[in-house]
């Protein structure tokens, strides 16, 4: 089976493609933690597979936390990982390896997968170029028959990952400093919003509503920026800092005016 997390589709298209190579059960992390649905019978011979995006050189929080409450029938089980990430990881492995094992399980492979940056709500932080981006998605596809192949034959491959430079720096107190600072306060629209809605149908939390026509963030965010790069409008800002850097989503050329 697969578990994975996606906001604007890098990772859920890497998520279908193996479940579809691999004929694998494919199960989206946000639903079943609504559901609280943590328990599962393993076969014999069944792997477990997580798939998610880089948050701030490490798993999302959403993620870790969902994997503190599984629980399986079985814990010998071939286990793997595979991220999507704009271009570096770094200690994402060694932390995502502590999370497995704290439920019994054994990280035994890591693949990551550089596809399209969406995270750009920092200053100095855009999208990619349009041509950047695409040469990103078809690589992806390449390499995406080759991890299939070594997941189908349980191959152990760990510590390979694209680390970047200071990795310990950025996936530990730069992290925290990113988590404790996450919040969706800036979020806000623009006269050029139609009230169409697509920004509560894609939010993979849940955490929009309409009010008087016109989208209201609850408090629940992990600023995958899916109501941003989905909205058909641009209507949807995050304060004054992701003014004219474009959207993009898996599926939709980048949009980059940078």
């Amino acid at each position: 089976m697969i578990f994975y997390y996606s906001g604007c589709g890098n990772s859920k298209f890497i998520a279908e493609s193996l479940s579809n190579i691999l004929k694998d059960k494919l199960i989206f992390i946000p639903e079943v933690d609504r559901k609280q649905h943590y328990d599962y019978a393993l076969e014999e011979g069944e792997s477990i597979g997580f798939i998610f995006p880089v948050y701030a050189w490490a798993p999302p929080q959403l993620v870790l936390n969902f994997i503190q409450k599984l629980k399986f029938s079985r814990t010998d089980v071939y286990t793997y990982m595979v991220v999507t990430c704009g271009d570096n990881v770094g200690m994402t492995e060694k932390i995502f390896a502590k999370a497995v094992k704290e439920i019994g399980l054994q990280l035994q492979a890591s693949f990551c997968v550089i596809m399209p940056n969406t995270y750009m709500i920092m200053r100095g932080m855009n999208l990619d170029k349009p041509n950047l981006a695409q040469r990103k998605v078809d690589n992806a596809k390449r390499l995406l028959p080759e991890i299939a192949k070594k997941i189908a034959q349980h191959e152990k491959v760990c510590n390979q990952l694209p680390k970047g430079i200071f990795p310990c720096l950025k996936s530990y107190p730069i992290r925290l400093g990113f988590n404790k600072s996450m919040t969706d306060k800036p979020f806000h629209t623009t006269e050029r919003c139609v009230s169409c809605g697509k920004c509560v149908t894609v939010c993979p939390l849940q955490n929009i509503t309409l009010q008087t026509e016109k989208p209201q963030w609850n408090g629940n965010c992990t600023n995958c920026l899916a109501c941003y790069h989905f909205c058909p409008e641009n209507a949807i800002q995050y304060g004054s800092i992701s003014a004219g850097k474009g959207q993009y989503y898996f599926g939709r050329e980048s949009h980059s005016l940078q």
